[in-house]
Formats: structure tokens, sequence, C-alpha cells
């Protein structure tokens, strides 16, 4: 039953691997609609509009003017499960992840030929997972819902005309609600009951970039988005099920904590430009999901006498290796000058999923992907650009194989798709 608690807690340390957006663990691609239609090939080199605020804070030294961007990226996925199996009998459909949406803003204005001040407000890290009502492998997580949002005032300074800097802090809000079946092991009485966990947090960290301009034609960039620790606060509500004696379990509050920390990341990108009409962008993405070693939380005042017997087994300190690894994320895109209004876009993704084939859960059913990206900027006038873009992820296809101390088991072969849609705009003034 620690096992079974741990998966309920685990989604408000592990945000979005199983909501199938497009970047690896549970961090978000979604920062950038331009972004979006290359693959977030040249991300850190690009700096086309205010979301560079994001991908490369220097980025803002190249915007001459004042602007605003804005945008909405929609994410509709599908999993296929097969070859499940386990102690509970259910239903495996596969259909838990709602329809998505991820908001974004930025704004960038410049002081001088030197300085450059700007806004984003954007998430970086997300969930919400709600499996079907007789989920087969529901002591293991049914439903999870984590938002992270992000407010970061930043600004640049360029040297010259080539180099440029960039640096932003970060005032990172995250908060999460997760449930979670609870079974008593045969032959103890009683239905299936449920965990419900909330909690929330606020985290600092910075964003720093280095853009050059080395040729006439080649743009690199450099960004380093900080890690951001943790403690979430909240409360743990477990209701036993139908017919388990209070003897056993009965209904408690607990004040829960669990400590976490979203883990750094390095971009470097080029963005090189071909002729007049065509550009091709590259970039690489480091991220160190190393830190994510294990989980433990923390659950105040559960006793035997308060709780029921078998209360300090199932909602004490629980703690759960994970033992994720760091990634490389590899990114090639495109983009061709139709003529003034049109920009046409494309890019090809190649995303390693941190989790290993032995702890990888119910919750985090992710294995390394492949993203491919279309895309389109409009600009109807030189004041404004409204851009869409689609990507299409597919998955490889992994195994999930859970069993708990108290013997419950989990097993299953998952395959992860999802398409996304974004949809933004830039206004120039």
């Amino acid at each position: 039953m620690k096992k079974m608690m741990l998966k309920t807690t685990l989604g408000l340390a592990v945000t979005l691997a199983s909501s199938q957006l497009f970047a690896s663990g549970f961090a978000l691609n979604e920062q950038s609609i331009s972004g979006m239609g290359t693959g977030f090939a040249g991300r850190s080199s690009s700096a086309d509009d205010a979301s560079t605020v994001f991908g490369n804070p220097a980025g803002m030294s190249r915007l001459k003017r004042q602007q605003v961007t804005g945008g909405l990226a929609a994410i509709d996925a599908s999993t296929d499960i097969n070859d499940a199996s386990g102690s509970r009998t259910g239903s495996n459909d596969g259909d838990m992840v709602p329809f998505t949406a991820v908001p974004m803003g930025y704004y960038v204005k410049p002081i001088d030929d030197q300085w450059a001040f700007g806004l984003g407000v954007y998430a970086p890290f997300g969930l919400i997972t709600d499996y079907e009502n007789g989920f087969q492998g529901r002591n293991f997580g049914s439903k999870s819902e984590v938002k992270v949002v992000t407010f970061q005032p930043t600004v640049s300074y360029a040297f010259n005309d080539k180099v440029s800097i960039g640096f932003g802090p970060t005032i990172n809000r995250i908060s999460g609600q997760l449930e979670s079946a609870l079974t008593l092991p045969a032959p103890l009485p009683g239905t299936d009951g449920n965990v419900k966990i909330k909690g929330d947090d606020i985290g600092y960290g910075y964003n720093i970039g280095l853009l050059v301009q080395a040729t006439d034609t080649t743009r690199v960039g450099l960004t380093y988005h900080s890690k951001v620790k943790y403690k979430l606060e909240g409360h743990t509500e477990v209701t036993p099920g139908a017919g388990v004696p209070a003897a056993f379990l009965r209904n408690g509050r607990y004040d829960a904590s669990l400590d976490i920390t979203t883990p750094e990341s390095a971009d470097f990108s080029v963005t090189q430009q071909i002729n007049d009409a065509w550009t091709v962008y590259a970039g690489s993405t480091w991220t160190r999901w190393s830190r994510l070693k294990d989980i433990t939380v923390n659950n105040d005042g559960v006793t035997a006498a308060a709780g029921g017997g078998l209360a300090p087994a199932l909602v004490g300190t629980i703690t759960e290796e994970q033992n994720w690894h760091d990634t490389w994320a590899y990114a090639l895109g495109t983009s061709y000058q139709l003529n003034k209004q049109w920009v046409l876009r494309t890019g090809l993704t190649f995303d390693q999923s941190p989790a290993n084939n032995t702890d990888r859960s119910p919750r985090i059913p992710t294995g390394d992907r492949t993203i491919f990206s279309l895309g389109a900027g409009w600009s109807p006038t030189d004041d404004l650009t409204i851009d869409v873009a689609y990507s299409y992820l597919k998955e490889e296809k992994v195994n999930v194989n859970r069993t708990n101390r108290l013997g419950q088991s989990y097993n299953a072969e998952y395959e992860n798709s999802a398409n996304g849609f974004g949809v933004g705009a830039t206004y120039r003034f």
C-alpha cells in the first residue's frame, strides 16, 4: 500500500509525463508558437518575437520595437494500452488525458541601443490525467492535476551589435491535486476507497542567456534555466471503502509535505540564414533529470489510534526510488519566407525519456519520442504577425510492470501519441 500511496503523491512532483505534451519528463515545450513550428529548433538563437524572454533573454536585444506576444497551445493525446494484467480487474481505455490548453504571454520594451526590458508568463511544467473509474491500475494512480505558472521579469544588455546577454529571475507557483484508489489486500474486507492529495508552494529560480552574431548569416545562442526547489505543503484525505472496519482504517485528514526540485536545463542552438528566403535552425537541450532519485512524502499525525491500525503503514512516511537519468533532445528545423506576408516553418525533434524500464509507472508511461512540426506566420502589416503551428508526437512502445509491498500489481504495454495545435500573435508598437 505504500507503493499505491506514493503513486498518488508522485503526480505532485512528476507533473507532465503522462499528459503527452511535447517535452520529456514533466517539462513543457509550449512557450512559443513560432518556435513550435520549427520543432523548437533554434529556440535560443532565433529571437523572432517577444517569446525570446523564455527562449533566450539575450535575444530581446534584437527586438528594436516594443511588442507583445501571446498564444495558446492545445494538446489532443491518445494512448493505447495493451496486454494488461494485474491483481485487480478493470478496464484499460487509455483515454486518460483530456483536451489540454497551455497559454503564454510576453512583453518586451527596448530602452536604448543597449538595454531592453521584458516580462513573461508561461507554464514550464504541468499535468492533467484522469483515468476511467474502473481503470485496472487505479491503485497506482487514478487522477492527477498539477499546474506550474512562472512569472519572469527580464533585462538584456547588448555589448555591441554582435554579443548580448540576458537575465531574468523566475517566480514559480506549483499546485496539485492527486487521487488514487485505496484497496486493502485480500482477505481484508471492503471495497475501493480513495486517497486525495492537495498541495502548493512558490519557488524561485532564474534564466540566463548569451546570444552571439558569429557572422552576418550565423547566430548562436545558449540559454540556462535554473533548478527550482519546492516544498509542497497541503493535506492528505483518506476515505476507506464500504465495508472496511474502522479498526483497520478510518476517514482521516493529515498535513502532508513533499520536497521536490525541478531540474535545470541548457539549450544550445544555431540559426543559419541560407539566403533571403531560407533559414535553417538546429538545437540541442540537456536536462538534469537525474535529480529525481526518489520521492519522499511525509504525512503528519498518522497514528493507529487516530486513523486505524493500518494507517501508519498506509499513509505515514513514504519513499519510492525513481532513478531518472539526464536527457538530451535534438531538433532540426527550417523556415521559408514565401513573400513579405508569409513565412512557412517545419521541424523534426528527437527527445529522450528520463524514465527507466524498472521504475516506469502508469502515471509516467512515457518513452523516447519523435515529433514532426509544421507552422506558418502571417504578417498582414508591419505591426502584426499571427502564428499557427501543428505538431505530431509518436512515442516508442514501453512496458509498465508495477508491484507494491502488499502484492498488488499492474502490468501493461503503453503506446502514446498526440496532436498539438498552436495559435499566437505578436503586436509591435
